[in-house]
């Protein structure tokens, strides 16, 4: 059994009470994952990129979850993406064979952990820093292991990454000298992009994000660093960058749960599948709270509505309620459950232990979130 098996029969344990129950009835608040609909989710997206000349690498940090990654390898993707080194050794060791760390790694006991997790595994991470490389070397060195590493330009986010095609020379030629490291290829994430309402300005701007990162990428290649990977693209922007005949995978990963901010961003064909269940536990006039407030759903970019009661205006999230004003007499009284859409699936999954899976409207299982925050897996 392997260590991820053991955690997740623990949390089974822990929860086994909730098993068998309708999802309207486990303890609020709860995180839902209807599996049925993230099932076509997986495939819908998969369906997509088999009429583009991008592969699929999904970002798991919106999920954190071995079982769903697994589910979008079986459909077709070709590994996974993750935030931090604790996410990649999760994935590893559950048996994702190809896991890239679309981050930069430099506290030494990451480093260390990245680099004994890839000793047994295909680990790839992203570098923008000649300082990194060379402790990224080291580490290796010593773990009796080598590392992949994909350089980052930055296309317009203004985060990390070299800010030119020029900068990336050097530090290309430096991972030449160095051992256990070897240049996979280009990272050049247009997450700027995805906070662009406007469709059209949105596609100008991933094109001139794409074209930044090919640009740079066809530089180093014609003096002798070419790019077996050139790693771009998410769930805003999947259909745009993916169909770039140059860019070779996408790191789309939110369609699989969605969530209010990607909706109103992602063309239609992904469903809802992951909402918090909240429980009314006070009625006062025409409005209702519910037990689910800001540390139970993450409320970024876009405030939370009812997902059963589009009527109902979100006054406001506190630490643990949910104000919800109805135009009338409200449709729910005390005790009444209700499930909240959140605004931002990250930050709403990391606030969890687990995940309740339902299907066909009742908890059929109990899947572990984790690494749950930045910090080690449990």
């Amino acid at each position: 059994m392997t260590t991820f098996e053991r955690v997740h029969e623990q949390w089974v344990d822990r929860y086994r009470d909730q098993i068998g129950r309708p999802r309207n009835e486990v303890t609020t608040p709860a995180l839902l994952l209807d599996l049925d609909v993230a099932r076509r989710n997986v495939r819908q997206m998969a369906d997509n990129f088999r009429d583009l000349p991008a592969e699929l690498r999904p970002h798991i940090k919106v999920h954190k979850s071995p079982q769903l990654s697994r589910l979008a390898i079986d459909a077709g993707a070709i590994g996974v993406a993750c935030a931090t080194v604790w996410e990649a050794n999760v994935m590893a060791e559950a048996g994702i064979v190809d896991v890239l760390v679309a981050n930069q790694v430099v506290h030494p006991d990451k480093v260390r952990a990245l680099t004994e997790t890839a000793r047994g595994h295909r680990l790839t991470i992203a570098v923008d820093d000649a300082r990194n490389v060379q402790q990224l070397s080291e580490a290796a060195r010593k773990a009796g292991t080598a590392v992949d590493v994909l350089i980052e330009i930055d296309v317009g986010m203004g985060r990390c990454g070299v800010r030119s095609r020029e900068e990336a020379l050097p530090l290309a030629e430096r991972i030449a000298e160095l051992p256990n490291v070897r240049l996979r290829g280009m990272q050049g994430y247009e997450g700027h992009c995805m906070l662009e309402p406007d469709r059209n300005v949105r596609l100008e701007e991933a094109h001139r994000a794409n074209d930044k990162l090919v640009d740079a990428v066809d530089f180093l290649a014609d003096r002798g660093h070419p790019s077996e990977v050139v790693s771009a693209g998410g769930t805003g922007t999947w259909y745009i960058t993916g169909a770039n005949p140059r860019i070779t995978e996408v790191q789309a990963g939110s369609y699989a749960l969605m969530d209010c901010f990607h909706g109103n961003l992602v063309p239609g064909g992904f469903e809802v599948a992951m909402t918090v269940l909240g429980t009314v536990v006070s009625r006062q006039g025409s409005t209702v709270v519910l037990d689910c407030g800001r540390k139970s759903v993450g409320i970024d970019f876009v405030t939370p509505p009812l997902a059963a009661y589009p009527e109902a205006v979100i006054r406001y999230y506190a630490e643990e309620h949910c104000l919800a004003d109805f135009p009338g007499p409200p449709p729910l009284d005390l005790g009444d459950r209700a499930e909240v859409i959140p605004g931002y699936g990250p930050t709403t999954v990391n606030l969890y232990d687990v995940f309740h899976v339902i299907e066909d409207g009742v908890v059929t299982d109990i899947w572990p979130v984790t690494p749950r925050g930045p910090g080690r897996p449990a």
